[in-house]
């Protein structure tokens, strides 16, 4: 009976590496196609949200499977708790990555007000968090959590930056103003796809020590 539970373990593992590569490919193709004003990539990268959600449904399954037949002992329970936690923020930012594409649809004919060299780096932080915060999980390490606990501060402090010059753009350039705005609620999912990759490695030290902090509260 071990055996088998042992054997579904490694398959949410599995799962979850795979949940994970989404979402890190969702990113990967809403920036490319903000920077490259490709409106086909933007398209797909709002198709592949239903990927990610399809792949949350089968995780929670299987959970629920575990949780209903297998009886885990209170570490197990843990882990298969955190697991569900997590899923929960990572359908949140494959979400994310698609409204970050309709943005890119809905600029696609006009020329960019402003370089976009930061939102680039947001979004390059945030996938690194994203992964990292996934192979803690899988490899069990704290350390790693942490690193990306962490590095929440660096995607903020990016936020803050292009944040400021935005209002300031639209402070001094009315006509730029809807741009500006658009492009900032572009920096601000980023921002909150990196909340979400934070909940993420905290649960994951939950699965492993059974502590948490408050986790964030991410729309």
């Amino acid at each position: 009976m071990r055996n088998r539970f042992d054997r579904q373990l490694e398959q949410l593992n599995n799962e979850l590496i795979e949940m994970g590569n989404l979402i890190e490919q969702a990113i990967q193709m809403a920036v490319n196609a903000l920077i490259r004003k490709d409106v086909e990539s933007a398209k797909k990268a709002i198709e592949f949200d239903q990927e990610v959600d399809h792949q949350e449904r089968d995780i929670e399954a299987l959970c629920m499977k575990l949780l209903l037949q297998q009886q885990p002992v209170a570490r197990d329970l843990r882990l298969i708790s955190a697991a569900l936690k997590m899923i929960t923020d990572m359908e949140r930012i494959g979400d994310q990555a698609s409204d970050i594409s309709e943005i890119t649809i809905a600029l696609a004919e006009e020329p960019y007000i402003k370089d976009l060299t930061l939102i680039p780096q947001m979004a390059m932080e945030t996938t690194l968090m994203v992964t990292r915060s996934v192979e803690a999980f899988v490899q069990k390490d704290l350390k790693l959590a942490q690193s990306v606990i962490d590095s929440d501060d660096t995607v903020d402090d990016l936020f803050d930056e292009v944040k400021s010059t935005l209002m300031e753009l639209i402070r001094n350039n009315a006509q730029h103003s809807e741009q500006a705005a658009d492009l900032l609620m572009v920096a601000k999912y980023f921002e909150r796809i990196g909340d979400h990759a934070t909940n993420i490695a905290e649960w994951v030290i939950y699965s492993i020590t059974g502590q948490h902090d408050s986790v964030q509260e991410v729309e």
